[in-house]
């Protein structure tokens, strides 16, 4: 399971070859793993690996140490985050999300490319209103107004409601891990009975990331109209 770090007969450090970051530290394809025991595993492979280690060593061995210990750090950065370790291992699975970060949007504006990105259908009438009332405040900042206390206070009641489902969604999701674990524990390959669980998963991924994208927005509006609006 693991990737083959180091030569077994001399224990040098081996060129990097294709393995996931699961792989590199010897982890089944699961969601729920032992963070504690990957960070340990982490700094032990960290202290094996670090360049300084090979300072004396020959100039290719330098060059997978160096190689090694990035790929490491990223793969260490990426699963011990509960997310994005999920957005890893779909893409691994060949699933994909819509994008739809601040990152992507600034791209689309500057390449005048149309970015995907699709409205949950349960937020359609809501993200219409919603883009009025910030459009409102806005333009009340543009003219120099106070921000309208109606406005403001049903900006408040969105910003909670949107926290209230981001809860919810993160519920739905880890439910969703145990389903997909539990599945991997009758195998060591995805059957075809787990796409469904994972197609679950890039729906709720979606749903998260635009809902967190309308809270930013919502928080950005109303520290923009005050402190007061924040409470």
């Amino acid at each position: 399971m693991r990737a083959s770090l180091f030569c077994e007969a001399c224990g040098k450090v081996q060129p990097p070859a294709p393995a996931d970051y699961f792989a590199y530290f010897g982890l089944p394809r699961k969601l729920r793993i032992d963070v504690a025991a990957l960070e340990s595993e982490f700094y032990r492979l960290s202290r094996k690996l670090h360049p300084d280690l090979y300072a004396r060593a020959s100039a290719r061995e330098q060059e997978w140490s160096t190689e090694r210990s990035s790929l490491l750090n990223d793969a260490y950065r990426t699963l011990r985050d509960p997310i994005a370790r999920t957005e890893y291992l779909l893409g691994l699975e060949g699933m994909h999300l819509e994008e739809q970060s601040k990152a992507a949007t600034d791209q689309a504006r500057e390449t005048g490319e149309a970015k995907k990105q699709v409205v949950p259908p349960e937020l359609l009438e809501e993200v219409f209103e919603l883009n009025m009332q910030l459009q409102e405040l806005r333009m009340a900042r543009q003219a120099g107004e106070a921000a309208d206390d109606q406005v403001v206070s049903d900006l408040q009641a969105a910003r909670k409601n949107f926290e209230e489902r981001l809860q919810a969604l993160q519920a739905e999701l880890e439910k969703l891990w145990t389903e997909w674990d539990e599945k991997m524990e009758q195998g060591e390959e995805p059957s075809p009975g787990s796409r469904p669980v994972l197609s679950a998963m890039v729906d709720v991924l979606n749903r998260r990331s635009y809902i967190r994208n309308l809270l930013r927005d919502v928080n950005a509006e109303l520290q923009a109209a005050g402190p007061d609006s924040l409470s």
